[in-house]
């Protein structure tokens, strides 16, 4: 096996006994997952051009498609290409009690058309970019911060070549051929310019101003990239808010590697500038694939205060509630852990963590300092909380 055709484990775990749906972006591995662990499925590609003109202009050709006596799984890759053929596995699901996986890389066709999800008969789950622990012995700080946690884009030995062919296919097969938008040049500016945004509390009218477009605008590409599940917006925490907080979104694009393609360094960058949103883009791809992955039922927020105090992460759940600062530097200052203990006063029952450049944990009061890569190797433990 060459390096390229290497496999990871993952641990998202097969289904046995019900349909359901896979939504995650192109390239986080959905269809290498799907054929290694439903090797006798029927298995149909909707990005293949045959295939989708004949389901397109007759969805009730599926039937005929599938054996008689077939029991196995029938796999639908990339159904949001035709909404439509929900109606007809629901159908078949009903009648001929088929067990269907329906994956998918954008949830905007689906929800724009209010199409059948069929009501509650599938489940729905969601494929991430590897994780650390999936990666194992593979992984590589560095490389991780440098290209990412899509599975080719490890792999291969000219990531800057793929990452920049997966964006330039991903938004001309989606964008364009879909008609998201009817000017791709608006489109690509707004691209230039929303990667600064990385880590950062959302700002509409500045970016529209950067972009030289309308606010309305920018906001409908914001969604876009969200509904082609290429960036989250992370909202503020103000439960039983007593101080005054700021009420935007926080934006990251879904992967580190992502981020660091769009985001080309100049002579007047800093490497902190990058570094820093980098590492946190990092750590966010990590908590929401464990945090799905192993049902823990966390909602992800972020806290900051009108005059400027923050925390990077803030977790709230059953397992209860965690802050996270992320930092890049070894030497912790007191200005540093400022975010976090003024978030102490008005929740002292939160866990408060600082992952960041030193060797060997410490700590200062009731936070916790954990070295960077421990934390990433041990975040499942870190997010279990347990005493």
């Amino acid at each position: 096996m060459t390096k390229k055709d290497k496999y990871y484990k993952r641990i998202i775990k097969p289904i046995e006994d019900n349909s359901f749906f896979l939504f995650g972006p192109r390239g986080v591995g959905k269809t290498s997952w799907l054929k290694k662990n439903y090797p006798k499925a029927l298995y149909f590609d909707l990005l293949e051009s045959e295939t989708f003109r004949k389901f397109m202009t007759y969805p009730e050709r599926l039937e005929e498609e599938i054996p008689e006596s077939f029991s196995d799984w029938i796999i639908l890759d990339e159904i949001q290409k035709i909404p439509e053929l929900l109606n007809e596995v629901h159908r078949l699901i009903e009648s001929k009690k088929y067990k269907f996986i329906l994956t998918g890389s954008s949830a905007r066709q689906l929800r724009k058309k209010g199409v059948n999800l069929l009501a509650g008969r599938a489940y729905t789950y969601f494929m991430y970019p590897l994780t650390v622990g999936e990666l194992g012995v593979d992984f590589s700080l560095q490389k991780s911060l440098s290209v990412g946690h899509l599975p080719k884009a490890y792999l291969t030995k000219t990531p800057k070549r793929f990452l920049g062919a997966y964006l330039n296919t991903y938004l001309k097969e989606e964008v364009k051929e879909e008609g998201l938008t009817r000017n791709l040049g608006d489109f690509y500016r707004f691209l230039d310019v929303a990667v600064f945004s990385q880590g950062e509390v959302l700002n509409l009218n500045e970016v529209a101003r950067e972009c030289l477009l309308k606010r309305d605008k920018v906001e409908g590409y914001f969604s876009i990239l969200e509904d082609l599940l290429l960036a989250v917006q992370i909202p503020v925490f103000s439960r039983r808010a007593k101080r005054k907080l700021v009420s935007k979104n926080k934006f990251y694009y879904f992967d580190v590697g992502v981020f660091r393609h769009l985001r080309q360094s100049g002579l007047l960058d800093s490497e902190s500038e990058i570094d820093g949103p980098a590492l946190e883009t990092l750590f966010l791809q990590e908590m929401r694939a464990i945090n799905d992955y192993y049902e823990m039922d966390y909602k992800i927020h972020y806290w900051r205060t009108k005059t400027g105090l923050e925390v990077d992460f803030v977790l709230y759940g059953n397992k209860g509630l965690l802050a996270f600062e992320i930092k890049r530097k070894r030497n912790i200052t007191d200005k540093d852990l400022r975010g976090l203990k003024a978030f102490e006063k008005e929740y002292p029952e939160a866990r408060k963590v600082v992952f960041c450049g030193v060797k060997k944990a410490e700590r200062r009061g009731n936070i916790e300092i954990l070295p960077i890569e421990y934390s990433l190797k041990n975040l499942k433990k870190i997010l279990e909380n347990k005493k």
